[in-house]
């Protein structure tokens, strides 16, 4: 039987990553996957996912914006299938990449199908059907965790499709019903409405991107209404059929039922955790109700010597959430102090157009926290860079403790926010106040000045404005 110090079970952005810390504390350490090294996220997620944005990006220039840019074709062709193409051919590289770190910390992957037969011990059983059992001081559980259904609503891969199916497929749907305005129903509906298609984002709560802030949900709804697409809040799913030519979606709002109907459906609703048949029960794993592991801030599960880190956690589902978790275990594992992950000052961003990116508390969740708060805003639009780029729809929005200068949370939407939003982070992280962020010199021409002027607005000083 082999025997390691570390087992970790899924090789995603949480798994490999921890999977790598664990090698280089001494730790011999293996990686058990069934299906492929890199998890969804490398695979059909986030990787592929924003290759197909940029591909999107260049359509809709060429389509809606090619005059204003001195662009003029008499028969544009856009062929989708070329960007899956692309996409597959990142995803590819990345995951070979992921092989080759494996080979570099000498970490053994085992492909196949896992399962708990005992506190330490791991069976795999691979493609063909051969099992092996492994042996470990320490099993980490990174499994993630896979699209959530409406019940009664049967996914086909070809009119009802989740984000797995909608990723993969070379045709263009020429109309789709996104169910869910959360980040994949944002960003498959940017990328198809960029083609072309028809799009409609059915959301069951009063806004889009509803987890954000209440005025970048305001303005993602008006710039996605600007681009043609149709945006549907408020409004219940009450049955999703197939047709002959596609699929038929009943929905409910204040104004009472509306029958849709497109090419495609893709449910985009939610996520249920991969916590079934690992053996978690025989092992005395405790789960939540919901199925998500229960784990310490260490990561530690109710078993000693089993963890569990990433979406499987249920604690923020995104991959660099897990990557983190997955560093923090190792690092636990190996006696080191672990420093609490606080999950409200994660980073969050959405790649649609325009981008969104926050981290923090909203303004409504700050004063409902009992703060005194102080709201710094400044839009794209009195930009240089944003102008020059053509693209300055949205703000920046940063909220601060007026009695302390203490920045709680940061909100914005438009060009490359996602990139953007690491200084605001680092600056909580650090606890620097909203005025050093304001006094940091930011080079010009940039769009990071608009954070500058954001934190100035905050002060009662905007230059620009």
């Amino acid at each position: 039987m082999n025997e390691y110090d570390v087992i970790v079970i899924g090789a995603g952005p949480g798994g490999y990553v921890s999977a790598i810390r664990s090698a280089q504390l001494g730790l011999k350490t293996a990686i058990v996957d069934k299906q492929w090294l890199g998890g969804v996220c490398l695979n059909v997620g986030c990787i592929p996912s924003k290759s197909l944005l940029k591909n999107a990006e260049v359509a809709h220039t060429l389509r809606e914006r090619g005059r204003e840019f001195g662009f003029a074709f008499e028969n544009l062709t856009l062929d989708y299938s070329v960007a899956v193409k692309r996409s597959r051919q990142v995803s590819d590289r990345l995951t070979k990449g992921v092989g080759f770190l494996m080979k570099k910390n000498g970490i053994d992957v085992h492909m196949g199908t896992a399962r708990l037969t005992a506190r330490d011990t791991v069976r795999v059983t691979d493609k063909d059907g051969k099992v092996t059992d492994l042996k470990a001081k320490n099993i980490i559980i990174a499994t993630g965790a896979s699209a959530a259904v409406i019940p009664g609503v049967k996914v086909d891969g070809e009119k009802v499709v989740t984000y797995w199916e909608a990723i993969l497929q070379t045709r263009l749907p020429k109309s789709v019903i996104v169910i869910g305005g959360g980040a994949i129903g944002l960003e498959f509906s940017t990328v198809w409405n960029a083609y072309g298609s028809e799009v409609t984002i059915v959301e069951m709560l009063p806004r889009i991107a509803p987890l954000e802030d209440e005025e970048i949900s305001a303005e993602l709804t008006k710039a996605f209404q600007k681009r043609g697409i149709n945006v549907l809040a408020g409004h219940r799913v009450q049955s999703v059929e197939t047709t002959e030519s596609g699929v038929r979606v009943v929905v409910s709002g204040e104004s009472g039922e509306k029958t849709l109907e497109a090419e495609q459906a893709l449910l985009a609703i939610g996520f249920k955790p991969n916590s079934r048949d690992l053996g978690l029960e025989e092992v005395g794993v405790k789960v939540n109700e919901r199925g998500f592991i229960e784990v310490d801030e260490r990561m530690a599960t109710s078993v000693p010597g089993i963890w569990a880190i990433g979406d499987v956690t249920g604690k923020l589902l995104l991959a660099h959430v897990a990557s983190a978790q997955g560093i923090a275990c190792a690092e636990a594992i190996a006696s080191l102090p672990v420093q609490p992950i606080d999950y409200r000052m994660i980073p969050r961003a959405t790649y649609c157009q325009p981008q969104v990116a926050s981290f923090g508390l909203t303004e409504a969740q700050a004063k409902e926290a009992g703060y005194s708060v102080k709201v710094g805003r400044f839009p794209f639009q009195p930009n240089g860079k944003a102008l020059g780029l053509g693209d300055y729809t949205g703000f920046v929005k940063i909220i601060v403790d007026e009695k302390h200068g203490e920045i709680l949370g940061a909100h914005m939407i438009g060009p490359e926010v996602t990139e953007l939003l690491p200084e605001l982070t680092l600056a909580q992280r650090s606890e620097l106040t909203i005025e050093e962020v304001a006094r940091n010199i930011h080079a010009h021409p940039t769009l990071s000045e608009v954070i500058m002027e954001a934190a100035e607005a905050a002060l009662g000083h905007a230059i620009h404005i």
